[in-house]
Order: structure tokens, then C-alpha cells, then sequence
């Protein structure tokens, strides 16, 4: 009818098959398999190439830095640290010769802060530094801050002259031999140990079980031999006779003060004491300058590259239990 209002004709469906509509963007082909395997493997191998060039900086960054350090001629006080429990002496008898062989460095302080640790390595760098100051004429001084204990002591020991703060804790010339014995856990598992062995007392100490009396006399003849090692050693470094140190090798600590009146220790002051007061020692005027080893940084490179031993342990280390013999106080 004339007038009449009419809707327009519903738009048909497409079918497929049929031609996009006019101004219609064609559908996107999915993307292929292939497209994403390269576009992950070119992120990945990017950044890969980033982390390499990064490495190579810091390793640079890091050389520059420990070759300008031991760059200057000037008469200077080199400074060793021993801190944490002392578990391989390596490390720091490496450091104490590479400063000892610079012409420039005229005394080496130690500056300890540790509770002593292994009896082998603990000897080890007593006897180095008795070396060094024979062979290379170097003044050996220790500065103790908060802790110079049973090993780290034995090291000081070996030293012209120990520094101890007021309140540090010093001392405790003795030998220690611990471990866990978990035969009862065993027991309650129902689990058994078999040992089969030739020699009497080839598995002394096996953790499973209790010691025999016999066991219990040889494991105390090594640590009474050790501890006559110790007096003996501490009483060569101070220059005392033996008889002044027995008395207080009882494996208690003293406080820097009562260590003074004890002539464990020499002098009551701090490590700024120490340097100062052996730089005059050595003819050093004024504040003398200070070098320490270069401190060893990881890199992300070397992270990636190094040995995984850490991140996931040997099994063949699990057989490392054996009881230990300690110079540490606990």
C-alpha cells in the first residue's frame, strides 16, 4: 500500500567458497609450524648472542679492574681475608703468595674473622705463612675482628703480631671430631648394615652403630696427638715456651681484653689500628695505601659454561662421610 513502510531484505549468508564482499579483508592463513619454530629459535639465539656480549664486558671490566690494583709501585700494606670456616687452604695460600711476590708490598695483614675450621688446612696455612716470613723477610700481621677461633687462631699464631678488638672472641686451642650416628633411624626402618672389611678397625666409626672401647681409645689417641700438634705450634708462633700455652689449651675462648692479660694476643685495637701501626712498622709514612687480592666474579657466561657440580652433585660424594678432625670452636 501506498506509504506503507517496508524493512530491508535480511543480508544473505556467505557460503564458502563464495567471493569476499566488497571492502571485506580476505580471512588471515594460519600460521605454519615452521613460522613459529624459526621466529623462537631467532628470540632465543639473540638473546644467547646478548648474554655472550654481555659476559665478555664484565670478564673485561673485571681484568681492568685487577690489573689497575696492582698497578701503582708505591709502598703499600697488602691485606689477606680469612673468613668462614676453614675448609681448604688453597685458596688463601695462593692469595698470601701472590701478594708476598709483589716487590711493592712490604707486610701482609691478615684480617680473620672465622671460627677455625679443618685441622689439615688450618696447618697448612700456619705453615705457609712461617715460610713466606722466612723467605721473603715480610712482616705477617693479624687483625681479628669478631672471631678468631681454634683454627683461624692457629693461623694468627704463626704471625709477628695478632690485634684484637676489646670484645673479640679468641682462643679455644683444641680439637674436635663429631658425627651423626643414625643406627637407631636404621633400626626403626628395619634396615641393615653389612660391612665386610679386613683390619680391625677399618670402618671405626661407621655411623651406624656405636664405637667398641677400642674404637672410642684410637679416635682419641689422634685427637690428643693433634692437640699436641696445636700447643706446640702455637706456642712456636708466639715464641713461648710450651708450659705457658698447655694451660690454656682447655678449648675455650677468651675476650680480646682477657686474651691481652693472657698473651694470647699483643695488641687490644681494630684492623685500622693493625695497618697503621705495621706500616710504621715497615717505614711507611702517613696512610698507606692498601691491596687486596682481586675478588673472583662470576659471569653470566662462566654460569653458563662452568661445571654443573653444584647445581647437581656427584652421587659418589654421598660416600664422603667419613668422620672429621676439627680445629673450630662450636
Amino acid at each position: 500500500m501506498p506509504g506503507e513502510f517496508s524493512y530491508p531484505p535480511a543480508p544473505q549468508q556467505s557460503q564458502p567458497g563464495d567471493p569476499p564482499a566488497y571492502g571485506a579483508m580476505p580471512p588471515r592463513p594460519p600460521r605454519s609450524g615452521k613460522f613459529w619454530l624459526f621466529t623462537i629459535g631467532g628470540c632465543l639465539l639473540g638473546l644467547f648472542a646478548l648474554m655472550i656480549v654481555t659476559a665478555w664486558g664484565i670478564s673485561r671490566a673485571v681484568t681492568s679492574n685487577s690489573s689497575d690494583e696492582f698497578g701503582d709501585s708505591a709502598q703499600k700494606i697488602a691485606v689477606v681475608d680469612i673468613n668462614g670456616v676453614i675448609i681448604s687452604a688453597d685458596k688463601v695460600n695462593s692469595e698470601l703468595r701472590k701478594m708476598a711476590d709483589k716487590d711493592n708490598v712490604k707486610a701482609i695483614v691478615l684480617h680473620i674473622n672465622s671460627p677455625g675450621g679443618g685441622a689439615a688446612a688450618s696447618q697448612e696455612i700456619y705453615n705457609e705463612i712461617l715460610r713466606l716470613r722466612r723467605e721473603k723477610k715480610l712482616r705477617f700481621v693479624a687483625s681479628v675482628e669478631s672471631v678468631g677461633a681454634s683454627g683461624a687462631y692457629y693461623i694468627a699464631s704463626a704471625c709477628d703480631k695478632i690485634y684484637a678488638n676489646d670484645a673479640s672472641v679468641v682462643g679455644s686451642i683444641g680439637v674436635i671430631m663429631e658425627w651423626v650416628n643414625y643406627g637407631d633411624l636404621m633400626r626403626w626402618a628395619k634396615l641393615k648394615n653389612v660391612v665386610l672389611k679386613a683390619g680391625e678397625l677399618k670402618d671405626a666409626g661407621n655411623p651406624s652403630r656405636d664405637l667398641t672401647p677400642k674404637e672410642q681409645a684410637y679416635f682419641q689417641s689422634l685427637i690428643d696427638n693433634m692437640h699436641t700438634q696445636f700447643i706446640h705450634d702455637v706456642a712456636t708462633g708466639r715464641g713461648v715456651p710450651e708450659d705457658k700455652i698447655k694451660p690454656l689449651a682447655t678449648g675455650q675462648v677468651w675476650t680480646g681484653q682477657q686474651a691481652k692479660q693472657l698473651g694470647l694476643i699483643d695488641v687490644e685495637g681494630g684492623f685500622h689500628t693493625a695497618v697503621m701501626d705495621t706500616a710504621k712498622m715497615v717505614g711507611i709514612k702517613g696512610e698507606p695505601g692498601i691491596i687486596r687480592p682481586p675478588k673472583k666474579k662470576i659471569s653470566l657466561f662462566s654460569a653458563l659454561t662452568d661445571d654443573a657440580d653444584d647445581l647437581f652433585p656427584n652421587p659418589s660424594n654421598l660416600l664422603n662421610q667419613a668422620p672429621g678432625f676439627y680445629f673450630m670452636w662450636k
